[in-house]
């Protein structure tokens, strides 16, 4: 490999203390573990980071044989990578059942929206809606006050005006802010994103040197 995945890991982990400490949070984070090699590498970096983890997956289907299909987004097969995972790396692990609300925010406002010739972006709206809000409110309601994802980006807080700002991720092939730019300062000030500075190589590096059983997952 051209890069030092020890040398990087470094960076990215006191970076991790020092945001979490600037921000004055507690040392409590889930993680949102999609059961992909991302989500993987940003629960360890946190966890090396000394901190408190729990990881959780959304139930975003209730219909069983959809939920089980190969390629989809929080399958029943992504749900036991992810809490593989989380058992390797000795954390709490939970299924946060959003079934309802997936189908009303979600799915329900994309064929409302395409019904009327928009071309809505069911990623944003998940974002925006579960992930960043249903997401945060549940682990706040267990005493954590970060959620945690493997989303390519980075955060930074302006030291003048105070707000948070979003950033490219350093790897600007994965580079995910387009879909994370609905974001509110509410929503940013309680996230956390791990893998900014790093490549997908040196995330799937961190996840065969753990011997995650994800390693090698094709991306979503």
């Amino acid at each position: 490999m051209s890069f030092d995945v020890k040398k990087t890991t470094e960076e990215i982990i006191q970076w991790i203390r020092d945001w979490f400490e600037v921000n004055g949070k507690g040392c409590n984070a889930v993680i949102g573990m999609s059961g992909g090699v991302d989500s993987s590498a940003a629960a360890w970096l946190t966890r090396e980071a000394g901190y408190e983890c729990m990881g959780a997956t959304m139930r975003l289907y209730d219909n069983e044989i959809l939920a089980a299909e190969p390629g989809t987004c929080c399958s029943l097969d992504d749900v036991e990578d992810a809490r593989s995972v989380a058992h390797r790396l000795g954390m709490p692990f939970y299924v946060f059942n959003f079934s309802q609300d997936f189908r009303e925010k979600v799915m329900d406002a994309f064929v409302d929206a395409y019904e009327k010739g928009l071309t809505p972006n069911p990623c944003i709206e998940c974002n925006r809606h579960l992930k960043f809000e249903r997401f945060l409110h549940r682990a706040q309601e267990l005493d954590c006050q970060y959620i945690v994802t493997g989303h390519y980006a980075r955060i930074r807080q302006d030291e003048e005006t105070g707000r948070y700002l979003l950033y490219k991720a350093a790897d600007r092939a994965k580079d995910q802010t387009y879909f994370l730019a609905c974001l509110t300062q509410e929503q940013l000030a309680h996230a956390a994103f791990p893998l900014g500075g790093l490549t997908k190589e040196q995330a799937r590096a961190i996840a065969e040197e753990q011997g995650f059983i994800n390693a090698r997952k094709r991306d979503s």
